[in-house]
């Protein structure tokens, strides 16, 4: 199911043990479009210090309740590796922190996460291996492990923005400007971000359409902008989009239909027959 970002917005993250905090930011990969990991605002349980959770360690959603839980324990989180959220995030740093969770690599397979399309399956392989879980190996060695990975990415550039940030981007179509990035619809089993919610009010009344990042040609981080291989008139003639509405996947057929794409559930589900054939 697709969800807003707004839907995660203050969602309250349970550990195992009690709560560590609520859901303050999202950091995605601009060039896979997925959630890689959630910024965490710890409130006064660990003076407002924000850590950075993977969708590796969330278990099922609790909508009504509007909360995260997670197989990590409170000492786990306070004991993590420090990150200045404000500041990007390096390769280094990421390679500590999943190395430290016991979390796999996501990045150098064919899926979204690893080989796998859900993060969760990355937690099921053998330990040690580059995509499959530390958590078998003593914490030294993985912390050890990880340093050494990270000496060999130092120059990486892992793409993290902030969804948040990206939040009022101008939008370009090939013949001119046609709204700004007012929202995000997030797949809550993968986390990918599935399309981008425009407002074009500014050029047609109260009118909102999606598109999806497959769509973009570029985006202009310094100034902002996201230029899109549509024209205005595709754009304009695009079905609208309603959010108070549930997003049924005939609807996102029609989106797609009109703007002449496959529907990136096609390529997910091709991958996913490269991946475990018969």
């Amino acid at each position: 199911m697709l969800r807003s970002m707004n839907d995660f917005e203050n969602c309250s993250i349970n550990a195992t043990d009690g709560d560590i905090g609520h859901v303050k930011d999202f950091y995605f990969d601009d060039l896979t479009w997925v959630i890689r990991y959630l910024i965490v605002d710890t409130g006064s349980w660990l003076s407002s210090r924000k850590v950075l959770i993977s969708p590796m360690a969330i278990e099922t959603p609790n909508w009504e309740d509007k909360t995260l839980s997670v197989s990590l324990t409170k000492a786990q989180v306070k004991s993590s590796p420090d990150i200045d959220t404000d500041m990007p995030v390096s390769r280094q740093h990421e390679i500590r922190t999943l190395g430290y969770y016991g979390h796999p690599l996501y990045w150098g397979g064919a899926g979204l996460w690893g080989a796998e399309t859900y993060p969760n399956l990355m937690m099921t392989g053998s330990a040690g291996a580059i995509g499959t879980p530390l958590l078998e190996q003593p914490e030294a060695e993985v912390l050890a492990a990880a340093g050494v990975e990270a000496e060999k990415h130092q120059r990486d550039d892992p793409h993290l923005r902030s969804c948040q940030a990206i939040l009022d981007y101008h939008i370009e179509a090939t013949d001119g400007d046609i709204g700004h990035v007012q929202g995000i619809l997030v797949d809550e089993q993968t986390w990918a971000i599935r399309y981008l919610i425009v407002n074009t009010s500014n050029w047609w009344l109260g009118h909102k359409v999606l598109i999806a990042p497959q769509w973009i040609h570029a985006v202009r981080w310094p100034d902002m902008t996201v230029s899109l291989n549509l024209t205005r008139q595709m754009v304009q003639d695009a079905p609208p989009y309603d959010e108070s509405v549930s997003l049924e996947r005939e609807q996102e057929i029609g989106i797609h239909a009109h703007y002449g794409h496959a529907g990136y559930w096609e390529a997910e589900m091709e991958r996913e027959e490269v991946l475990s054939p018969d």
